[in-house]
């Protein structure tokens, strides 16, 4: 009779405790660490200029790790490397004095850490479509410890002195650099020779694969004004943090209740059909914020997320799991990120200007964006269409 320990600590619930190891550090350092830089005496400019550095470091450090991953097919070395190199640079930024200081070491860290995520989902694809298991449901992990991460550190905020909210962050890079450790060497990729390989396609020539990372980077881009500015209109209108962080959770957790379902959903949900249904709810729920609808009505709009987000998200991790060929896995969730990045700085920077001309009208302008990302999963899903028959 077999024993049940290697089922409970399988390949997924390792996955599973990785994903919540991973996501607990955004819900940390999303509200916190700007707070730990003013802190440090670090004015508003250049706070900003320090929150901009992953953005920037995504651009050069994603394709040159992902793309080493698929050529020595060293995925999890990569992913191990890199978790454990953002506990050494946090932990170096959390010992630096003066606002140069912090930069320097804060864009060394950025660029251990803005590959673990592409690695990440490239590895966790590979393994569980290895397995025939499914995505949402591994993956809801990372979300509900976003929620946790985020109220645990804003009561561990009440608690601590500003000044050593980082070593909360470096706390979180050590429990993920443990359960990276943890996780299993993945299936290879192919079982020829690395020099035998067949010749791959080119994926930035591959019409394809362009208008899904365009379709999935202006959808998630139209969520820019509603991640930097929705707070601060909550606030306005006289809602409290508690009520505020309830909405946020309330948007998450519709979200986790889509990865949960995801291996019951009917065939006609392929990849971009899910794509097409994010943009779908992205756009109503843009063009409804962008009324300034009544405090009961924000609940139902949070609820879009699952379709906004998560449809979006489950949508074109799966379409690169269908139409990526393994030996460029890594590489094609590189550009993901990058062009996923750059759409969302582009639009977080356009999201202050028109929040300050024209308030919630703006949202206007992201269901624009949504609508055109929209555009171009419909002309992915027609083409994936025909490439099939």
């Amino acid at each position: 009779m077999r024993s049940a320990v290697p089922t409970f600590w399988g390949f997924e619930a390792r996955l599973a405790a990785f994903y919540a190891a991973l996501f607990i550090l955004p819900g940390i350092q999303m509200p916190f660490f700007p707070v730990w830089l003013k802190a440090r005496d670090l004015d508003a400019k250049m706070i900003g200029i320090v929150l901009a550095v992953p953005m920037v470091a995504r651009v050069v450090a994603i394709p040159i790790v992902t793309r080493a991953a698929d050529r020595r097919d060293a995925l999890r070395t990569a992913l191990v490397i890199a978790c454990l190199a953002s506990v050494i640079g946090y932990a170096l930024v959390g010992l630096s004095v003066g606002a140069l200081a912090i930069l320097v070491t804060y864009t060394l860290t950025s660029l251990a850490a803005t590959p673990v995520m592409p690695l990440s989902e490239t590895y966790a694809l590979r393994g569980l479509s290895a397995r025939g298991r499914a995505y949402g449901p591994v993956r809801l992990w990372g979300s509900f410890a976003f929620i946790v991460g985020n109220f645990t550190a804003g009561v561990a905020a009440d608690v601590l002195p500003a000044n050593d909210l980082i070593w909360l962050m470096v706390a979180a890079t050590l429990l993920l650099a443990l359960a990276a450790f943890s996780l299993p060497s993945p299936v290879p990729f192919t079982s020829k020779p690395l020099g035998e390989q067949e010749p791959r396609q080119t994926l930035l020539r591959d019409p394809i694969f362009i208008v899904v990372v365009a379709a999935a980077s202006l959808i998630q881009a139209s969520h820019a004004l509603f991640y930097g500015f929705s707070a601060v209109q909550w606030r306005a209108a006289g809602l409290d943090g508690a009520i505020i962080a309830a909405l946020w959770a309330l948007g998450v957790a519709a979200e986790i209740v889509l990865f949960a379902i995801q291996a019951r959903l009917p065939p006609f949900f392929e990849p971009t059909v899910l794509i097409l249904f994010g943009a779908i709810g992205a756009t109503v729920r843009w063009l409804l914020m962008a009324l300034n609808p009544p405090f009961l009505a924000l609940p139902l709009l949070q609820l879009l997320h699952a379709l906004s987000f998560g449809a979006t998200h489950l949508g074109t991790l799966m379409f690169l799991v269908r139409h990526v060929r393994p030996g460029q896995a890594a590489t094609a969730q590189g550009y993901l990120a990058i062009a996923a990045g750059t759409a969302m700085a582009a639009a977080t920077a356009l999201s202050g200007l028109l929040y300050t001309d024209f308030g919630v009208r703006a949202y206007a302008v992201m269901a624009l964006a949504a609508v055109a990302g929209g555009a171009c999963g419909f002309i992915a899903h027609r083409a994936r269409r025909e490439a099939l028959h």
